[in-house]
């Protein structure tokens, strides 16, 4: 199974659909919310969201369903990456809740060569995230460092630093 492209592999206007997609659960969104510090109301709280709120129940918290978009489309995009260099924009764009089920997919829309080493180059990407009825939810571009494949083979080829199991 591939982990990641070469930065040979990618060409502009590819898209890459993830797969799976997650299902998203009120421990999912509490969790995150209480790693991150995030106590809002909105996220936490059945009562104040059914009575105070537009939506009338628990939103999720955005930066997870980024985090988890992140997440989906590394085998896809980023798992050889060098390094995450930026995120240019991001944008939530319509509510995500409890037992909605998110599925990405990412466009490649430009690439680079590096300047400075020719062992790598730099992939554009955009990454949009939808829920099981194919609303939109979160919009989201960024640059990432990708190497080359006589990087990859210069230090030990697809899966570099896997030892050998040692006989019985």
């Amino acid at each position: 199974m591939q982990f990641g492209r070469y930065y040979e592999e990618f060409e502009v206007g590819a898209v890459y659909k993830h797969w799976p997609g997650k299902t998203v659960t009120e421990y999912d969104d509490h969790l995150f919310c209480l790693l991150t510090m995030n106590h809002h109301p909105l996220h936490m709280d059945v009562n104040y969201a059914e009575k105070t709120t537009d939506f009338g129940k628990n939103v999720v918290v955005g930066n997870y369903i980024y985090s988890l978009l992140l997440g989906m489309s590394v085998p896809d995009v980023s798992g050889k990456a060098i390094a995450n260099l930026e995120v240019e924009s991001l944008r939530h764009v319509a509510p995500t809740f409890h037992g909605d089920t998110i599925y990405g997919e990412t466009t490649v829309l430009d690439k680079t060569p590096s300047k400075s080493k020719d062992d790598r180059g730099v992939v554009y990407v955009e990454t949009i995230g939808y829920k099981q009825d194919g609303t939109v939810v979160c919009i989201f571009r960024r640059k990432v460092m990708v190497p080359k494949q006589s990087y990859g083979e210069a230090r030990g080829g697809e899966q570099p630093g896997r030892p050998e199991p040692t006989p019985r």
